[in-house]
Protein backbone atom coordinates (compact mmCIF):
# COMPACT_ATOMS: atom_id res chain seq x y z
CA UNK A 1 0.00 0.00 0.00
CA UNK A 2 1.37 3.18 -0.97
CA UNK A 3 0.14 6.16 1.66
CA UNK A 4 1.28 9.11 -1.32
CA UNK A 5 -1.21 6.82 -4.14
CA UNK A 6 -4.02 6.57 -1.77
CA UNK A 7 -4.11 10.81 -1.01
CA UNK A 8 -3.90 11.47 -4.85
CA UNK A 9 -6.96 9.81 -5.29
CA UNK A 10 -8.69 11.16 -2.62
CA UNK A 11 -7.73 14.73 -4.40
CA UNK A 12 -8.03 13.06 -8.06
CA UNK A 13 -11.85 12.27 -6.93
CA UNK A 14 -12.40 16.34 -6.18
CA UNK A 15 -13.05 18.04 -9.38
CA UNK A 16 -11.66 21.36 -9.04
CA UNK A 17 -12.01 22.35 -12.09
CA UNK A 18 -10.38 26.51 -11.97
CA UNK A 19 -11.13 27.99 -10.04
CA UNK A 20 -12.80 25.34 -8.03
CA UNK A 21 -10.67 24.04 -4.95
CA UNK A 22 -13.52 21.41 -4.46
CA UNK A 23 -12.52 21.19 -0.80
CA UNK A 24 -8.98 19.53 -1.65
CA UNK A 25 -6.62 22.51 0.13
CA UNK A 26 -9.00 21.69 3.51
CA UNK A 27 -8.40 18.12 2.60
CA UNK A 28 -4.81 18.67 2.60
CA UNK A 29 -4.76 21.53 5.51
CA UNK A 30 -6.61 18.96 7.69
CA UNK A 31 -4.06 15.66 7.14
CA UNK A 32 -0.81 18.11 8.34
CA UNK A 33 -2.43 19.53 11.22
CA UNK A 34 -1.66 16.66 13.52
CA UNK A 35 2.26 17.21 12.44
CA UNK A 36 2.30 20.86 13.73
CA UNK A 37 1.51 22.82 10.01
CA UNK A 38 -0.78 26.13 10.57
CA UNK A 39 -2.71 27.09 8.32
CA UNK A 40 -3.28 30.52 6.83
CA UNK A 41 -5.90 31.61 4.16
CA UNK A 42 -5.10 34.19 1.73
CA UNK A 43 -8.30 33.63 -0.53
CA UNK A 44 -9.30 36.28 -2.87
CA UNK A 45 -11.67 37.10 -5.68
CA UNK A 46 -13.24 33.34 -5.72
CA UNK A 47 -9.68 31.86 -5.62
CA UNK A 48 -8.59 29.60 -2.84
CA UNK A 49 -5.25 30.20 -1.69
CA UNK A 50 -3.59 28.44 1.52
CA UNK A 51 -0.04 28.80 3.15
CA UNK A 52 0.77 25.95 5.59
CA UNK A 53 3.76 26.25 7.63
CA UNK A 54 5.30 24.02 10.69
CA UNK A 55 8.18 26.37 12.84
CA UNK A 56 9.74 29.42 11.93
CA UNK A 57 13.25 29.00 11.87
CA UNK A 58 15.47 29.28 8.40
CA UNK A 59 15.96 27.79 6.14
CA UNK A 60 12.46 27.46 5.15
CA UNK A 61 11.78 25.09 2.10
CA UNK A 62 7.93 25.53 0.67
CA UNK A 63 6.47 22.84 -1.85
CA UNK A 64 4.49 24.98 -3.95
CA UNK A 65 1.37 23.39 -6.35
CA UNK A 66 -2.03 24.20 -7.45
CA UNK A 67 -5.36 22.13 -6.67
CA UNK A 68 -6.83 22.83 -9.55
CA UNK A 69 -6.85 21.53 -12.85
CA UNK A 70 -8.48 21.80 -16.40
CA UNK A 71 -11.53 20.82 -17.52
CA UNK A 72 -11.74 17.01 -18.42
CA UNK A 73 -13.00 17.71 -22.14
CA UNK A 74 -15.25 15.21 -23.92
CA UNK A 75 -16.41 12.45 -21.76
CA UNK A 76 -16.75 9.46 -23.80
CA UNK A 77 -13.66 9.53 -24.97
CA UNK A 78 -12.07 9.06 -21.79
CA UNK A 79 -11.81 5.85 -21.14
CA UNK A 80 -12.87 6.12 -17.07
CA UNK A 81 -14.82 8.55 -15.66
CA UNK A 82 -11.89 11.49 -15.01
CA UNK A 83 -12.87 12.49 -11.55
CA UNK A 84 -13.26 8.85 -10.56
CA UNK A 85 -9.44 7.54 -10.40
CA UNK A 86 -8.59 4.25 -11.83
CA UNK A 87 -5.72 1.58 -11.75
CA UNK A 88 -5.00 0.12 -15.20
CA UNK A 89 -1.67 -1.58 -16.43
CA UNK A 90 0.36 0.52 -13.54
CA UNK A 91 -1.22 3.52 -14.72
CA UNK A 92 -3.16 5.88 -12.49
CA UNK A 93 -6.08 7.77 -14.54
CA UNK A 94 -7.69 10.62 -14.01
CA UNK A 95 -7.50 14.36 -14.43
CA UNK A 96 -5.10 15.92 -12.59
CA UNK A 97 -3.36 12.63 -12.01
CA UNK A 98 -0.33 14.32 -13.73
CA UNK A 99 -0.92 17.74 -13.14
CA UNK A 100 -0.43 18.03 -10.32
CA UNK A 101 -2.34 15.95 -7.24
CA UNK A 102 -0.38 13.17 -7.16
CA UNK A 103 2.86 16.22 -6.69
CA UNK A 104 0.23 17.61 -3.88
CA UNK A 105 -0.35 13.65 -2.63
CA UNK A 106 3.59 13.14 -2.58
CA UNK A 107 4.51 16.49 -0.63
CA UNK A 108 2.21 15.73 1.92
CA UNK A 109 3.22 12.13 2.57
CA UNK A 110 6.95 13.19 2.13
CA UNK A 111 6.33 16.05 4.81
CA UNK A 112 4.84 14.08 7.54
CA UNK A 113 6.90 11.02 7.06
CA UNK A 114 9.93 13.76 7.32
CA UNK A 115 8.30 15.14 10.54
CA UNK A 116 7.75 12.46 12.38
CA UNK A 117 11.71 10.88 11.87
CA UNK A 118 12.93 14.24 13.03
CA UNK A 119 10.27 16.09 15.21
CA UNK A 120 12.40 18.98 15.95
CA UNK A 121 14.11 19.15 12.38
CA UNK A 122 16.29 22.54 12.23
CA UNK A 123 14.43 25.17 9.65
CA UNK A 124 10.98 25.04 8.37
CA UNK A 125 8.94 23.46 6.16
CA UNK A 126 6.00 25.67 4.38
CA UNK A 127 3.45 24.47 1.73
CA UNK A 128 2.08 26.99 -0.78
CA UNK A 129 -1.60 26.09 -2.42
CA UNK A 130 -3.49 27.73 -5.04
CA UNK A 131 -7.22 26.94 -7.01
CA UNK A 132 -5.65 29.71 -10.16
CA UNK A 133 -2.64 28.04 -11.36
CA UNK A 134 -4.42 26.58 -14.92
CA UNK A 135 -6.52 30.18 -14.82
CA UNK A 136 -5.58 33.78 -15.20
CA UNK A 137 -3.20 33.17 -12.35
CA UNK A 138 -4.13 36.85 -11.05
CA UNK A 139 -5.25 35.73 -7.44
CA UNK A 140 -3.68 32.30 -6.47
CA UNK A 141 0.21 32.38 -5.95
CA UNK A 142 0.72 35.59 -6.50
CA UNK A 143 -1.81 36.90 -3.58
CA UNK A 144 0.04 34.95 -1.25
CA UNK A 145 3.43 36.23 -2.05
CA UNK A 146 2.34 39.43 -2.02
CA UNK A 147 1.05 38.97 1.50
CA UNK A 148 4.44 37.66 2.56
CA UNK A 149 6.28 40.07 1.34
CA UNK A 150 4.02 42.40 3.06
CA UNK A 151 5.40 41.05 6.03
CA UNK A 152 8.72 40.70 4.78
CA UNK A 153 8.71 37.12 5.09
CA UNK A 154 11.10 35.37 2.78
CA UNK A 155 11.70 32.11 1.05
CA UNK A 156 15.38 30.21 0.77
CA UNK A 157 13.82 27.04 -1.35
CA UNK A 158 11.14 26.69 -3.02
CA UNK A 159 10.16 23.13 -4.81
CA UNK A 160 7.00 23.18 -7.34
CA UNK A 161 5.35 20.00 -7.91
CA UNK A 162 4.78 20.32 -11.62
CA UNK A 163 5.02 17.83 -14.35
CA UNK A 164 9.22 18.14 -15.59
CA UNK A 165 10.15 14.36 -16.37
CA UNK A 166 9.62 13.69 -20.02
CA UNK A 167 10.54 9.77 -20.43
CA UNK A 168 10.89 8.81 -16.93
CA UNK A 169 10.57 10.11 -13.37
CA UNK A 170 13.48 12.17 -12.77
CA UNK A 171 14.74 12.56 -16.01
CA UNK A 172 14.53 16.55 -15.89
CA UNK A 173 14.01 19.41 -13.44
CA UNK A 174 13.02 22.93 -13.74
CA UNK A 175 15.93 25.69 -13.36
CA UNK A 176 13.59 28.55 -14.70
CA UNK A 177 11.23 29.34 -17.01
CA UNK A 178 10.77 31.87 -19.79
CA UNK A 179 8.90 34.96 -20.00
CA UNK A 180 5.74 35.75 -22.25
CA UNK A 181 5.05 38.99 -23.79
CA UNK A 182 1.63 38.74 -26.09
CA UNK A 183 0.79 41.45 -28.02
CA UNK A 184 -2.96 42.56 -29.71
CA UNK A 185 -2.62 44.35 -32.83
CA UNK A 186 -4.93 46.15 -35.03
CA UNK A 187 -4.03 47.43 -38.26
CA UNK A 188 -6.91 50.03 -39.92
CA UNK A 189 -7.17 50.29 -43.81
CA UNK A 190 -10.16 51.37 -45.67
CA UNK A 191 -12.93 49.51 -46.33
CA UNK A 192 -14.45 48.86 -50.10
CA UNK A 193 -15.13 46.67 -53.00
CA UNK A 194 -12.80 44.60 -54.06
CA UNK A 195 -13.58 45.37 -57.46
CA UNK A 196 -12.04 48.77 -56.41
CA UNK A 197 -9.02 48.29 -54.55
CA UNK A 198 -7.66 51.65 -55.57
CA UNK A 199 -10.38 53.21 -53.80
CA UNK A 200 -9.95 51.53 -50.36
CA UNK A 201 -6.89 50.29 -48.26
CA UNK A 202 -6.25 46.46 -47.75
CA UNK A 203 -4.92 45.91 -44.37
CA UNK A 204 -4.22 42.56 -44.65
CA UNK A 205 -2.30 43.05 -47.50
CA UNK A 206 -0.18 45.70 -45.59
CA UNK A 207 -0.04 43.66 -42.86
CA UNK A 208 1.71 40.84 -44.92
CA UNK A 209 5.33 42.21 -45.54
CA UNK A 210 5.65 43.29 -41.80
CA UNK A 211 4.18 40.06 -40.69
CA UNK A 212 6.78 38.39 -42.96
CA UNK A 213 9.42 39.96 -41.09
CA UNK A 214 8.70 39.45 -37.54
CA UNK A 215 8.36 35.85 -38.12
CA UNK A 216 11.70 35.70 -39.42
CA UNK A 217 13.64 38.01 -37.48
CA UNK A 218 16.58 36.79 -34.86
CA UNK A 219 15.35 38.06 -31.70
CA UNK A 220 18.45 36.68 -29.95
CA UNK A 221 19.95 33.70 -29.26
CA UNK A 222 19.46 32.95 -25.72
CA UNK A 223 22.25 32.02 -23.45
CA UNK A 224 24.02 28.88 -21.68
CA UNK A 225 20.24 28.20 -19.85
CA UNK A 226 17.95 29.68 -22.47
CA UNK A 227 16.89 28.38 -25.86
CA UNK A 228 16.14 31.57 -28.18
CA UNK A 229 13.39 34.03 -27.95
CA UNK A 230 10.38 32.84 -30.14
CA UNK A 231 7.68 34.99 -31.44
CA UNK A 232 4.51 33.31 -32.59
CA UNK A 233 1.38 34.23 -34.12
CA UNK A 234 -1.60 32.05 -32.27
CA UNK A 235 -4.86 34.19 -33.90
CA UNK A 236 -5.15 36.68 -37.68
CA UNK A 237 -8.56 38.23 -38.31
CA UNK A 238 -9.89 40.02 -40.29
CA UNK A 239 -12.77 40.54 -42.87
CA UNK A 240 -16.56 41.05 -42.87
CA UNK A 241 -17.95 37.77 -43.77
CA UNK A 242 -18.42 38.87 -47.60
CA UNK A 243 -16.53 37.77 -50.13
CA UNK A 244 -16.55 40.93 -52.08
CA UNK A 245 -15.73 43.70 -49.21
CA UNK A 246 -11.92 44.40 -48.63
CA UNK A 247 -11.93 44.64 -44.87
CA UNK A 248 -11.71 48.07 -43.33
CA UNK A 249 -9.60 46.39 -40.18
CA UNK A 250 -7.63 43.43 -39.60
CA UNK A 251 -6.59 42.07 -35.82
CA UNK A 252 -3.25 39.98 -35.41
CA UNK A 253 -2.96 38.25 -31.72
CA UNK A 254 1.06 37.37 -31.17
CA UNK A 255 3.43 36.51 -28.21
CA UNK A 256 6.51 35.78 -27.67
CA UNK A 257 8.46 33.46 -25.26
CA UNK A 258 11.88 35.48 -24.04
CA UNK A 259 15.29 34.69 -22.40
CA UNK A 260 16.63 37.36 -20.23
CA UNK A 261 19.02 37.67 -23.74
CA UNK A 262 15.56 39.62 -24.31
CA UNK A 263 13.73 42.80 -22.05
CA UNK A 264 10.31 43.19 -22.77
CA UNK A 265 10.81 47.13 -23.78
CA UNK A 266 12.83 46.09 -26.35
CA UNK A 267 11.00 43.29 -28.06
CA UNK A 268 8.26 45.88 -28.30
CA UNK A 269 10.02 48.79 -29.62
CA UNK A 270 11.36 46.61 -31.99
CA UNK A 271 8.26 45.27 -33.41
CA UNK A 272 7.25 48.60 -33.50
CA UNK A 273 9.88 49.95 -35.59
CA UNK A 274 9.27 47.35 -37.90
CA UNK A 275 5.64 48.40 -38.33
CA UNK A 276 6.18 51.57 -38.48
CA UNK A 277 9.12 50.83 -41.24
CA UNK A 278 6.09 49.30 -43.15
CA UNK A 279 3.91 52.33 -43.07
CA UNK A 280 1.08 50.64 -40.87
CA UNK A 281 -1.55 52.40 -39.43
CA UNK A 282 -1.99 50.44 -36.32
CA UNK A 283 -2.84 50.17 -32.56
CA UNK A 284 -0.89 47.33 -30.31
CA UNK A 285 -1.97 46.48 -26.65
CA UNK A 286 0.77 44.31 -24.67
CA UNK A 287 0.54 42.11 -21.81
CA UNK A 288 3.98 40.93 -19.82
CA UNK A 289 2.23 37.24 -18.58
CA UNK A 290 5.14 36.86 -17.38
CA UNK A 291 8.89 37.61 -16.29
CA UNK A 292 12.08 34.71 -17.17
CA UNK A 293 13.47 34.03 -14.24
CA UNK A 294 16.78 31.37 -13.31
CA UNK A 295 18.07 28.97 -10.61
CA UNK A 296 21.45 28.71 -10.93
CA UNK A 297 23.34 25.44 -9.56
CA UNK A 298 23.02 25.71 -6.27
CA UNK A 299 22.43 23.70 -2.97
CA UNK A 300 18.65 23.25 -3.92
CA UNK A 301 19.70 22.02 -7.62
CA UNK A 302 22.75 20.23 -6.34
CA UNK A 303 20.38 18.46 -3.21
CA UNK A 304 17.60 17.39 -5.27
CA UNK A 305 19.83 16.17 -7.87
CA UNK A 306 20.81 13.47 -5.30
CA UNK A 307 17.94 12.62 -4.12
CA UNK A 308 16.67 11.98 -7.50
CA UNK A 309 19.50 10.31 -8.17
CA UNK A 310 19.46 7.90 -5.21
CA UNK A 311 15.59 7.00 -5.95
CA UNK A 312 15.75 6.34 -9.49
CA UNK A 313 19.29 6.31 -10.74
CA UNK A 314 18.80 9.35 -13.04
CA UNK A 315 20.97 12.07 -12.93
CA UNK A 316 18.64 14.91 -14.42
CA UNK A 317 19.09 17.58 -16.84
CA UNK A 318 18.09 21.20 -16.22
CA UNK A 319 16.10 22.84 -18.72
CA UNK A 320 14.15 26.07 -19.29
CA UNK A 321 11.58 24.87 -21.44
CA UNK A 322 8.27 25.08 -21.44
CA UNK A 323 5.33 27.44 -20.82
CA UNK A 324 5.18 29.19 -17.66
CA UNK A 325 4.33 28.42 -13.70
CA UNK A 326 4.12 30.20 -10.50
CA UNK A 327 7.63 29.85 -10.00
CA UNK A 328 8.04 33.16 -11.43
CA UNK A 329 5.81 34.69 -8.59
CA UNK A 330 8.08 32.57 -6.05
CA UNK A 331 11.41 34.12 -7.55
CA UNK A 332 10.21 37.56 -6.40
CA UNK A 333 10.97 36.43 -2.79
CA UNK A 334 13.06 33.40 -3.34
CA UNK A 335 16.35 32.90 -4.44
CA UNK A 336 16.42 29.09 -5.11
CA UNK A 337 13.13 28.16 -7.27
CA UNK A 338 13.08 24.90 -9.10
CA UNK A 339 10.53 22.70 -10.61
CA UNK A 340 9.91 18.31 -10.45
CA UNK A 341 7.02 16.24 -10.88
CA UNK A 342 6.09 13.22 -12.76
CA UNK A 343 5.82 12.55 -16.81
CA UNK A 344 4.08 14.90 -18.21
CA UNK A 345 3.42 13.31 -21.55
CA UNK A 346 -0.68 13.15 -20.69
CA UNK A 347 -1.08 16.35 -19.37
CA UNK A 348 -4.22 18.02 -20.55
CA UNK A 349 -5.25 15.62 -22.13
CA UNK A 350 -8.09 12.74 -22.26
CA UNK A 351 -7.01 9.66 -20.10
CA UNK A 352 -4.43 12.04 -18.04
CA UNK A 353 -2.67 9.80 -16.30
CA UNK A 354 0.56 9.13 -13.81
CA UNK A 355 2.49 5.68 -13.17
CA UNK A 356 1.82 3.90 -10.17
CA UNK A 357 4.83 3.70 -8.87
CA UNK A 358 6.23 7.11 -9.53
CA UNK A 359 4.06 8.76 -7.26
CA UNK A 360 5.32 6.86 -3.93
CA UNK A 361 8.93 7.62 -5.87
CA UNK A 362 8.29 10.95 -5.89
CA UNK A 363 7.65 10.92 -2.41
CA UNK A 364 10.55 9.52 -1.53
CA UNK A 365 12.65 11.70 -3.85
CA UNK A 366 10.54 14.81 -1.58
CA UNK A 367 11.56 13.61 1.34
CA UNK A 368 15.03 12.88 1.13
CA UNK A 369 15.26 16.20 -0.37
CA UNK A 370 13.65 17.25 2.99
CA UNK A 371 16.69 15.56 4.66
CA UNK A 372 19.61 16.80 2.83
CA UNK A 373 18.67 20.31 2.97
CA UNK A 374 17.49 20.93 6.16
CA UNK A 375 19.47 18.44 8.38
Amino acid sequence: MSAALDLAKLLIARPSVTPDDAGCQQLIAGRLAPAGFGAERFDRAGTSNVWLQRGSARPLLAFVGHTDVVPAGPLDRWSCDPFSPQERDGWLYGRGSADMKSSLAAFVVAAERFVQAHPQHPGAIAMLLTSDEEGPATDGTVAVVEALQARGQGVDFALVGEPTSEHKLGDTIKNGRRGSLSGRLRVRGVQGHVAYPHLARNPIHQLAPALAELAAAEWDRGDGFFPPTTFQVSNLNGGTGAGNVIPGECEMQFNFRFSPASAPAELRRRVEDILDRHGLSYSVAWTLGAEPFLTPPGALVERLSQAIFEATGQRPRLSTSGGTSDGRFLARICPQVVEFGPLNASIHQVDERVGVGDVERLSSIYQRALELLLL
